[in-house]
């Protein structure tokens, strides 16, 4: 594994503090270089001015190096580190018991690396190798069986005829039961019909009842007039 080059840039005394320069080296640290400018190019904080120059500054240097592609350059570190506060024409404010504070003027040193990154080249698949042809061996001589046909025997199935089932005949007792039933039913049938002469007769004497006392008017009319 071979180790990759470095290119390095510095701005020393940047007039920010470096709390405010690391939230942007933070934000760029690790991405491509050719994002990061697209990044510091649209970003509204005061620090990305100071970082995009160091960047444009690494990518030079490492233009200087002919065998370095600039498309596959990242940015491998990028910090921030505290410098010196600035002493001269300093501001004062009043702090307390008569004493002066004066106003602290930060400085910070910025660094940017960037490095190129490593392609892996993709091996190529190998070409699968052709399975080797089978020779085909030479067909066996067989000896031809004759083949006998073998009859199958046709056995014929003769129906069976189907026995009707037989009525049990019929026992003296239930003889004697349906003899019973048969006289008691010409008896129902008697008295019906003697009743029925009897009504018969009822009416024709309360016919001629009546014609008689039909008779009996007609007469005392005929007798009164």
């Amino acid at each position: 594994m071979t180790a990759t080059q470095d290119f390095t840039a510095r701005l020393r005394y940047a007039r920010i503090t470096a709390r405010k320069a690391r939230l942007v080296a933070d934000q760029i640290r690790g991405r491509s270089a050719n994002q990061a400018l697209d990044h510091l190019q649209f970003s509204p904080q005061r620090a990305a001015a100071f970082y995009l120059k160091v960047l444009q500054s690494a990518i030079a240097n490492a233009s200087q190096d002919e065998s370095i592609n600039l498309n596959n350059l990242y940015v491998s570190d990028c910090r921030a580190d505290d410098g010196p506060m600035l002493n001269n024409r300093l501001r004062w404010r009043p702090g307390p018991q008569g004493r002066a504070m004066p106003y602290a003027k930060k400085t910070s040193h910025l660094t940017v690396l960037v490095s190129e990154r490593e392609v892996v080249a993709e091996e190529e698949p190998k070409p699968k190798a052709k399975p080797k042809a089978k020779k085909k061996s030479a067909p066996k001589e067989e000896a031809a069986v004759e083949e006998t046909p073998v009859e199958e025997e046709v056995t014929e199935e003769t129906p069976v005829e189907e026995e009707a089932p037989q009525e049990d005949a019929p026992t003296e007792e239930q003889a004697a039961d349906d003899d019973a039933a048969e006289e008691a039913a010409d008896d129902d049938g008697a008295e019906e019909e003697a009743a029925d002469d009897d009504a018969a007769e009822d009416s024709a004497d309360d016919e001629a009842a009546d014609e008689d006392a039909a008779d009996d008017d007609a007469d005392n009319e005929k007798q009164e007039s």
